[in-house]
């Protein structure tokens, strides 16, 4: 959500803004529809300052005894009475209209991130690890022999259609594994508030995190109206939905294990083979609550927290900052983690980190009091994934694969794997 204000002051420098987004100057419909609310609001305060005059008249026209004055005055009364409600209606109208165009505007992106068109005008800030060279053509983790019983894509469509897997045996205990090993080394290593949401949620909790009303189509609702979460991201940042908090409450840090639903609207054809782009699937989501002077460097440390999973697990990986066209629609900055697949000889995102400053706040009306005093201010928020689970299952199968169809397991997880250190090629622990 932008601030009206700020539009009204630079609106050359808000058109250019969006221009960055590929949008079209829309600073003028903005400012018309706010000009013509304003009026009405002024114009119904003006008929309600004659309609209190005129009724302070009624009843001194009937005291004196003048009736034709009285009747005058009081058809005077009802008929501002008229105006004034549908100079509310008009009012109330051209707001929810202003309302409707400034909820469907993407955030405003920072100064410093590449202009670009799609993925190809990312640039890499950082690459860590180097991918193994294998002595064998390395397979795709649905061909793993290791992962064959373990990855049911079969029994899943017949269960619920494309898009699912059944997890079984090794692969599920594996999966759970990471799961559990990113919660504790962000909550006992990073310092991050270990949550448990919903993942069903009211459906302003959507706009307040900006899934709605432009990306509707793109996740699940139930027929009561309840939406299932994309991420975790939506219950965590919403926790600040409609309070005015202490500044000595921030910074708020969180993390929530979650299964996360998507419809995936717009991808057919994309990664419909193995697991790597589900309707349903896990992830570790980081959300934290800032002050404003504070978002910036924090927004470097989540990132640091999820390059941190990725460099106990072993995995290559590289990090890149999101070009203007393809930033999501409430970042100011997002920087994307790609880890190292050698089936597919390719980074693949497994986690991306944004700071999304005071875009969602306004959306949520979520405030902090400062110490010092002074009017309540809107708290920046930021959101990344620490990481997506399936997606650092497919990147440990890959990378730890061997030529007798075994895959060797990072020793970070042994402890939480029974000490084992292999899913054999029958797809057992040893």
């Amino acid at each position: 959500m932008h601030d009206i204000r700020q539009i009204r002051d630079t609106p050359e420098a808000f058109d250019a803004a969006m221009a960055r987004r590929g949008l079209s100057p829309v600073s003028g419909k903005i400012l018309a529809l706010d000009e013509a609310r304003r009026a009405s609001i002024l114009a119904a305060e003006t008929a309600q300052a004659d309609a209190n005059k005129a009724a302070k008249a009624v009843g001194a026209a009937k005291a004196s005894g003048d009736d034709a004055e009285f009747e005058r005055l009081r058809a005077l009364v009802a008929e501002k009475k008229s105006e004034i409600a549908q100079l509310n209606d008009a009012a109330k109208e051209k707001d929810a209209q202003l309302n409707a165009l400034l909820m469907e505007l993407p955030n405003i992106v920072a100064q410093d991130v590449p202009d670009g068109v799609d993925e190809d005008d990312n640039v890499e800030i950082k690459r860590w690890g180097t991918p193994r060279v294998f002595d064998f053509a390395p397979k795709e983790h649905y061909d793993l022999p290791a992962a064959q019983d373990g990855l049911d894509f079969e029994t899943a469509a017949k269960l619920s259609g494309s898009r699912f897997v059944v997890l079984s045996g090794a692969i599920a205990r594996l999966h759970r594994a990471l799961a559990q090993f990113m919660l504790d080394v962000h909550v006992t290593e990073n310092g991050l508030t270990e949550t448990w949401t919903p993942v069903l949620v009211k459906e302003d909790m959507m706009y307040g995190t900006g899934q709605l009303p432009k990306f509707g189509e793109d996740s699940y609702q139930t027929t009561n109206g309840w939406w299932l979460v994309p991420t975790a991201e939506v219950p965590l940042t919403n926790i600040v939905n409609g309070l005015t908090i202490d500044e000595s409450y921030l910074p708020r840090r969180y993390v929530a294990h979650t299964q996360c639903f998507r419809s995936e609207a717009g991808s057919a054809g994309r990664d419909t083979a193995g697991m790597l782009r589900q309707h349903q699937f896990e992830k570790v989501e980081m959300v934290s609550v800032t002050r404003p002077e504070d978002s910036d460097d924090e927004h470097q440390r989540m990132t640091n927290c999820a390059e941190g999973i990725l460099e106990r697990l072993g995995l290559p990986y590289r990090t890149v900052v999101l070009c203007t066209g393809d930033i999501g629609f409430g970042a100011i900055r997002t920087h994307d983690i790609e880890v190292w697949l050698p089936g597919q000889n390719t980074y693949r995102e497994i986690s991306s980190v944004s700071t999304c400053g005071d875009f969602q706040a306004r959306r949520m009306n979520g405030r902090f009091k400062r110490d010092s005093g002074g009017k309540p201010e809107f708290v920046h928020t930021l959101n990344g994934s620490g990481l997506a689970v399936g997606r650092a299952l497919i990147a440990v199968l890959e990378n730890g694969q061997e030529a007798d169809g075994s895959v060797t397991l990072p020793d970070v997880l042994r402890p939480y794997l029974g000490g084992a250190t292999h899913i054999g090629a029958d797809g057992t622990l040893a």
